[in-house]
């Protein structure tokens, strides 16, 4: 049996339709699961199907993770930001020994930024107060979250992998405006578990949207950090765990089994 041609895809993809003596074959068999148990879930203990989840890592950038990226040049404290970068990591590296399919879901914006609403733009420059997205904070001159900048990029210490995915935002969500969800279903994705930040904004935006298009979806809340007050990530976690979906930790997701 013979493939049609076909550009390289990911691993977990259906690469092509196959052909036979009969013609080509529109069959697509379903992937054995390959169930993982995570003990320490909230509100209940969860078994997720690492043959139908992918791992997605928001916003790990240089513009809000670095010492010289936009949330830096803005004032912001990035502590806890820059305290998460390990356990986000070692969620990467699980993700990656489970099989499953990393994405990395990072604001990219046009350098003129004419995708973005006037009110997006206004709150991203705490009206008048704050250099916002897409304008020069550096003294080299590149622009916030521009798709291409060095602040756009993901930081050096969890630098995709060739077989790691990336798909660009302009969103607070991830689901608006781009190839996200085409993504996920293309790879007969499920379930999605989520780590980064900002955990009350781009991470909670993303994953109520994920529930909203019919994805299963579990926080993995200390792979999560927010410059906000704890009493606001908190509420964040708290609101996943009554409305959207599960919690759980870096220390359960690594030992699923």
């Amino acid at each position: 049996m013979a493939d049609i041609p076909r550009q390289p895809v990911h691993a977990q993809a259906t690469a092509a339709w196959p052909r036979d003596e009969l013609g080509i074959s529109l069959v697509r068999p379903s992937r054995p699961a390959r169930p993982l148990a995570l003990a320490e879930a909230a509100p209940e203990p969860i078994t997720i199907d690492a043959a139908r989840t992918a791992l997605v890592v928001v916003d790990m950038q240089n513009d809000f993770c670095h010492d010289e990226g936009w949330f830096a040049a803005r004032g912001v404290d990035i502590g806890a930001i820059q305290a998460v970068v390990p356990h986000v990591r070692l969620t990467i590296d699980a993700a990656h020994d489970h099989g499953m399919p990393v994405i990395f879901l990072n604001w990219g914006i046009r350098a003129d930024a004419l995708e973005m609403s006037v009110g997006q733009l206004a709150f991203g420059r705490l009206f008048g107060r704050a250099t916002g997205y897409a304008e020069a904070y550096r003294a080299a001159g590149e622009p916030a979250l521009v798709t291409g900048t060095w602040g756009a990029a993901t930081i050096d210490a969890l630098a995709p992998q060739p077989r790691d995915i990336v798909v660009h935002k302009n969103r607070f969500s991830g689901f608006w405006h781009n190839e996200l969800d085409a993504v996920l279903r293309r790879l007969d994705v499920t379930t999605l578990c989520f780590a980064g930040v900002n955990t009350d904004r781009c991470v909670l935006a993303s994953l109520q949207d994920a529930t909203f298009a019919g994805y299963d979806a579990v926080l993995i809340d200390d792979a999560t950090a927010t410059p906000s007050s704890a009493i606001v990530r908190e509420a964040a976690c708290t609101i996943v765990r009554q409305l959207y979906g599960f919690t759980t930790t870096v220390d359960a997701f690594v030992d699923a089994h």
